[in-house]
């Protein structure tokens, strides 16, 4: 009979995301996660596989309780032009709040993430792509509804946002400054909101 596991699989995923977050894919060693989660090296390949697939079990982990949690979360609950200044406002809270200035997992990845490597960067783009579609159903719901100027071209803006989004999380890795990443985002959300009617 096999014997049963004696650790927690979420709390030592929680632990290999941690590490990897800090020290991304690369730098992270075998030994180093081994360490963090409390595990042998067969414990660890046993329970996750080698270093590459505990990576993408932790980095899924992290996409399915920030990123997609946030979308589905603002886009359910707040009204359009509100759900996109939420997104960039918690953004701005996990940047200036993180003692540790890790930025965003996946956007570390993209940084990581090299030319020999389609298939990580197969997996970051489609993340990306993901957000972009956030960012322009958003807009469009927006222009719908009144709140968001109706003569933007949602494609271009929402490319607009993603880039400023990437920018946040990259500059909150080493200039994590609240005031600093509130002036990055402020003047590109004012171009979103509904010109007023001027009568001529």
């Amino acid at each position: 009979m096999a014997r049963p596991r004696q650790f927690d699989a979420q709390t030592a995923l929680s632990a290999a995301q941690d590490a990897f977050w800090a020290k991304g894919y690369h730098a992270t060693s075998t030994r180093e996660l081994t360490q963090a989660m409390g595990l042998t090296q067969p414990s660890l390949y046993n329970a996750f596989g080698d270093k590459r697939t505990l990576f993408l079990q932790a980095l899924e982990d992290y996409l399915n309780h920030t990123l997609r949690e946030r979308i589905a979360r603002l886009e359910g609950t707040l009204p359009p032009a509100q759900a996109l200044e939420a997104f960039f406002a918690e953004s701005i809270e996990r940047g200036a709040s993180d003692p540790q200035h890790r930025g965003c997992m996946l956007i570390n990845t993209a940084l990581d993430a090299s030319a020999d490597d389609p298939e990580l960067a197969a997996i970051v783009a489609e993340e990306l792509t993901t957000l972009g579609h956030f960012f322009e159903r958003t807009i469009r719901a927006g222009q719908a509804d009144g709140s968001i100027d109706p003569t933007l071209a949602a494609r271009d803006a929402s490319a607009t946002l993603l880039s400023v989004q990437i920018g946040l999380r990259v500059m909150s890795r080493v200039m994590p400054d609240r005031a600093l990443l509130e002036a990055s985002v402020r003047p590109v959300l004012a171009l979103l909101r509904r010109k007023p009617h001027v009568a001529t």
